[in-house]
């Protein structure tokens, strides 16, 4: 009888191990298939997906990242936001203080905040939305930082700007001749709550 428990327990065991095993293998197989998509999904980001066209936008408080996605989903386009190394704080964006971040920054023409978000790239891209808001009748000078960084040699770059007010101004003839190169249109300003029915008439005038 003793040795009938025996080899009963034994076969327990032995089934035991074998469950542990097969559980094991499939915990593996899940990691490597999430691997893998991860791995595909950074390739996505890289600029790499087919696509033809790109918008690329800086939204400080959300207004211009509004009409970038717009302009994405009417344009079926991939987006990249340029991101500020350093965030922009409430207090940055004070307007009304002489000595806040955007406020000296905007009065030399030379400043050019570092970028910090991930490089993009402009491979196989042949249209480039632009967008930014506007800071004292101006690009923001984080955008000077972005096109003096990259070749938009046989790219047509479209800019468009949101304001409270101010209309694009010379912002986009600034970025045209600080990138020195990309077949630049003139560009557009947009209240933030602008609609896509708004943005699809835009879009269709430059044909």
């Amino acid at each position: 009888m003793k040795k009938i428990l025996t080899i009963l327990l034994a076969l327990c065991l032995m089934l035991g191990m074998a469950a542990c095993s097969d559980g094991s293998t499939e915990e593996t197989a899940v990691e490597e298939n999430e691997t893998e998509s991860t791995a595909e999904q950074a390739e996505n980001t890289d600029g790499q997906t087919g696509k033809d066209t790109l918008v690329v936008f800086f939204s400080a408080t959300g207004n211009t990242k509004g009409i970038a996605e717009k302009i994405a989903a009417i344009e079926d386009a991939d987006l990249y936001e340029i991101k500020a190394a350093q965030e922009y704080t409430s207090e940055d964006l004070d307007w009304n203080d002489s000595e806040s971040r955007s406020t000296t920054e905007q009065n030399d023409s030379s400043a050019r905040p570092e970028i910090g978000s991930d490089p993009v790239s402009l491979e196989g891209y042949t249209t480039v939305y632009i967008g930014y808001p506007i800071w004292f009748g101006e690009e923001p000078r984080i955008m000077d930082t972005f096109v003096e960084k990259y070749d938009f040699n046989g790219i047509t770059m479209i800019p468009f700007c949101t304001s409270s007010s101010s209309g694009i101004g010379r912002s986009g003839q600034n970025l045209a001749e600080n990138a020195g190169s990309g077949n630049w249109l003139d560009g557009e300003r947009f209240d933030a709550g602008a609609s896509e029915e708004e943005i699809q008439s835009w879009i269709d005038g430059l044909q």
